[in-house]
C-alpha cells in the first residue's frame, strides 16, 4: 500500500493486513477462539451458580452478583486477552489482540454503564434505550478513530477552540475531559449509591423512612464528592464554576422556589416519619394508599387504582388524615330506618349480628347499634364497627353487612320505612 494511500489509517490496521497474509496469523484466531471460550465456560459457571442461590438476604450482595452476571463475559475475555498477549508476542506479531483488546475494553465499559444507569434508576424509563443507542455509538466512534489512527488529529483540532472563563483558558478537549472525568467518577458514585441503598434497604432494624433519606443523602453527597473530585483531575478549576453557582443561587432564589420548598418538604416528611409508605391519607379531598414517596413528590393510590402525584409541599402545609398514623384501627358507620311498630331491641340486635358475621370486622372494640333519632317516617339506627385493614376499602364490607341487615329485617319482619304523604282534597 502507497504511503499516501495509506496515511489516513491506522498502524494498527495495516499491520494487522500484513499479518493476516501470514499463516501464523492462526496462532492469533486459535487465542482468541480460546479466552473466548474459557470466559464463556466462566460466564456460565457464574450463571449456574447464582441461578441456584435462590433469594439472597443480603441485598448488597445480589447487586454485586447480577453486575458480574452482567459483564462477566467482556471482563473475563478482556483479563484473558491482556494475559496471553505478552505470552504470544514472544513467538509471533499480535496485531489481532492489540485489535480485540480496545473492542472488547469497549463492550465492557458499554455494559458497566448501562447496568449502573438501569439499576439506579427504573428499568423502564424511557429514555435509558436512546440512551443506550447514543453511548454505545460515542463509544464505537471513539474506538473507530483509535483504530484508524484519526484521534489524535481530533484531539489537535479540539484544543485549538478556546476561550477564556475568568482566569481559566478552556478548550473544547479539555471541556470533554471534563465531562468524561465527571461521567466516569459519577457512574462511581450512583454504583456506590447502589450499594449503600441495597445494605440499607436490607437493615431491617431501622426505620422505612429513615432508610429512604440515608440513602437519598448518601447518593448527593457521593454525586456531589464525584464531580469536586473529576473537575481538577483534568485541570479545571473550581473557582471557574463560581459564576454557575451564582446564577443557580439566583434560580433558587426566583424561580425554582416551588421546587426547593418541595425537595426540602420530602426531606422533612422521610425524616419526621408523619407519613409512611402503606399509610391511607387523605389530603384535599383524595383519599390513597402512599405507595412511593420522593424528595420532590408522593404517590397516592386510590381505591380505584388511579395515582395520584402529591407535591411534598403540600403535604407539609396542609392538614393531613392520617388513617393509619399511630393506629391502623378505624371506625366505620351505617344507618338504617325501622318503623315505629318494629320490635326495636331486635332491630338492635340485628345490626351487631351482621357486623359480627364479617371476617374484617374486629372484636375489640366490638360493634355496637344504637337509637340515633326519631324521625317523620321511622326510628333511624346507627351500627359502629371496627376494621383493622382500611386500606382494602370500605365499600365491600359496608355492602356485605348491609344484604345481611335486609335479609335479616325480612325473615325478622322488620319494616324499613319510606315516606308517605296523605293528599286531602278540600271543597
Amino acid at each position: 500500500m502507497s504511503a499516501p494511500l495509506a496515511e489516513p489509517f491506522g498502524k494498527l490496521l495495516l499491520d494487522l493486513w500484513d499479518d493476516l497474509q501470514q499463516p501464523e496469523v492462526g496462532w492469533q484466531i486459535a487465542v482468541l477462539a480460546g479466552c473466548f471460550l474459557l470466559a464463556w465456560l466462566f460466564d456460565r459457571w457464574v450463571h449456574a451458580r447464582f441461578a441456584h442461590s435462590g433469594a439472597i438476604e443480603n441485598v448488597a450482595r445480589r447487586f454485586g452478583q447480577r453486575g458480574l452476571k452482567r459483564i462477566g463475559l467482556p471482563a473475563a475475555m478482556l483479563l484473558l486477552v491482556l494475559a496471553a498477549r505478552p505470552l504470544l508476542a514472544h513467538w509471533h506479531h499480535v496485531n489481532l489482540l492489540n485489535l480485540a483488546v480496545p473492542l472488547l475494553l469497549s463492550l465492557l465499559i458499554i455494559r458497566a454503564v448501562m447496568f449502573v444507569l438501569r439499576h439506579t434508576f427504573s428499568a423502564a424509563a424511557p429514555w435509558l434505550a436512546g440512551f443506550e443507542r447514543s453511548f454505545a455509538l460515542l463509544v464505537w466512534t471513539v474506538v473507530a478513530l483509535h483504530i484508524l489512527g484519526l484521534l489524535p488529529q481530533l484531539v489537535a483540532l479540539l484544543e485549538d477552540v478556546g476561550f477564556t472563563l475568568g482566569s481559566t483558558r478552556l478548550n473544547l478537549w479539555l471541556i470533554l475531559q471534563g465531562a468524561g472525568a465527571v461521567l466516569t467518577t459519577l457512574l462511581v458514585a450512583l454504583w456506590a449509591g447502589g450499594l449503600i441503598e441495597a445494605r440499607l434497604m436490607g437493615a431491617q432494624s431501622l426505620d422505612g423512612n429513615l432508610r429512604l433519606v440515608l440513602a437519598r443523602l448518601a447518593r448527593a453527597l457521593l454525586a456531589v464528592l464525584a464531580v469536586l473530585i473529576a473537575l481538577p483531575m483534568v485541570g479545571i478549576d473550581l473557582t471557574a464554576l463560581s459564576v454557575f453557582g451564582g446564577a443557580l443561587g439566583v434560580g433558587l432564589g426566583f424561580g425554582l422556589q416551588k421546587i426547593a420548598a418541595n425537595y426540602v418538604s420530602g426531606f422533612i416528611i422521610l425524616l419526621d416519619r408523619s407519613i409512611k409508605i402503606d399509610n391511607l391519607i387523605e389530603v384535599d379531598g383524595r383519599r390513597g394508599v402512599v405507595s412511593r414517596i420522593t424528595t420532590r413528590y408522593t404517590v397516592l393510590r386510590g381505591m380505584t387504582g388511579i395515582e395520584t402525584i402529591v407535591p411534598n409541599e403540600m403535604l407539609v402545609s396542609s392538614v393531613i388524615n392520617n388513617e393509619t398514623f399511630s393506629d391502623p384501627k378505624v371506625r366505620i358507620s351505617t344507618q338504617v330506618q325501622v318503623a315505629y311498630d318494629s320490635d326495636l331491641e331486635k332491630a338492635l340486635m340485628i345490626l351487631v349480628e351482621a357486623a359480627q358475621a364479617q371476617p374484617r370486622v374486629i372484636t375489640d372494640p366490638p360493634p355496637k347499634a344504637f337509637v340515633v333519632r326519631f324521625a317523620d317516617s321511622g326510628i333511624d339506627l346507627e351500627l359502629g364497627f371496627w376494621i383493622a385493614d382500611p386500606a382494602e376499602g370500605t365499600l365491600q364490607i359496608k355492602s356485605d353487612i348491609h344484604r345481611a341487615i335486609w335479609q335479616a329485617f325480612k325473615e325478622a319482619g322488620i319494616e324499613i320505612p319510606f315516606p308517605q304523604r296523605e293528599v286531602r282534597l278540600l271543597q
